[in-house]
């Protein structure tokens, strides 16, 4: 999870200034953590709350973070914003009046589902519930099928790879179960690729990154530059590079403990003490 808030925050100022190379400034002083690493601590804290992963408790998660962190660093996404803030606003997408004015799943298959769910890779002993929860922490808002399946390929990524899968592995079981293609270099994507907000259209990007890389510096500076939603992209392949690799380099690691709120701290800390999950020694 820290791994995934490191991409996010690398990535933060090259969103909208890409820049096709590997080699840039991890940071800067522009440099900070988005909604995307909001959303992420606000699920690992509904992991560690909620035994029996409600909906309820999600949404009133997600609605006490936003709160507390309403202007993030490129700001919520437009629909993701609407269903915090103005849930009037939603469209009814089912057309019968019933969900208008209410707070719920909006069909959507922006690659907010992927980015916010690394904590469901640490927090379960098998795949399967993995895979379940994921889907889960997605469709209370990205009930598309595209939404959900990008959760579940991101936390599928991080469950293997924390427990000794080989990136042969992880790409097999990917590729087969999930449909993506995970056959392609980041050198063969990076000349074409372009902004793409969906979870189609990032996910497997991602996890090329990752699998191109050589240790977790690299993942975080190859997903960045393919462009678009860099601090997305970063986010994902930070999250299953940091469960590979299992070592962040210690200067990175400690610019963004300085960075985080305490909340996070603690909901990490929390992660630590209940799950196999490890931060990096040089921060305990």
């Amino acid at each position: 999870m820290l791994g995934a808030i490191i991409g996010d925050t690398v990535g933060s100022v090259y969103e909208f200034h890409n820049i096709k190379t590997t080699h840039f400034p991890l940071f800067n002083p522009q440099s900070n953590y988005t909604d995307d690493s909001i959303m992420t601590m606000a699920i690992a804290q509904w992991l560690l709350n909620d035994p029996q992963h409600g909906m309820e408790t999600l949404e009133a998660i997600f609605l006490d973070f936003a709160k507390k962190y309403p202007c993030p660093m490129g700001g919520y996404g437009g629909g993701f914003s609407r269903w915090l803030f103005h849930p009037e606003r939603l469209d009814d997408y089912d057309g019968d009046g019933t969900l208008q004015g209410k707070r719920h799943p909006y069909n959507s298959f922006g690659n907010g589902a992927a980015m916010r769910c690394s904590a469901n890779g640490w927090m379960f002993d098998t795949l399967e519930e993995t895979e379940r929860v994921a889907g889960l922490s997605a469709a209370i808002t990205h009930s598309h099928p595209e939404g959900i399946k990008g959760a579940q390929s991101t936390t599928a990524a991080i469950f293997m790879a924390r427990n000794g899968k080989s990136k042969d592995e992880i790409r097999d079981y990917i590729s087969t179960k999930y449909g993506y293609n995970l056959n392609r270099t980041c050198n063969e994507i990076r000349p074409v690729y372009d902004w793409d907000s969906s979870c189609q259209g990032t996910v497997p990007e991602a996890i090329v990154a990752f699998m191109d890389s050589t240790d977790f510096e690299s993942a975080i500076r190859l997903a960045v530059s393919l462009g678009g939603d860099s601090d997305t992209l970063a986010c994902i392949t930070g999250g299953i590079a940091e469960a590979f690799y299992k070592k962040i380099p210690n200067g990175m690691a400690l610019k963004i403990w300085e960075l985080i709120p305490d909340d996070f701290k603690d909901i990490l800390r929390k992660m630590e003490a209940q799950t196999s999950y490890q931060l990096p020694n040089i921060l305990k």
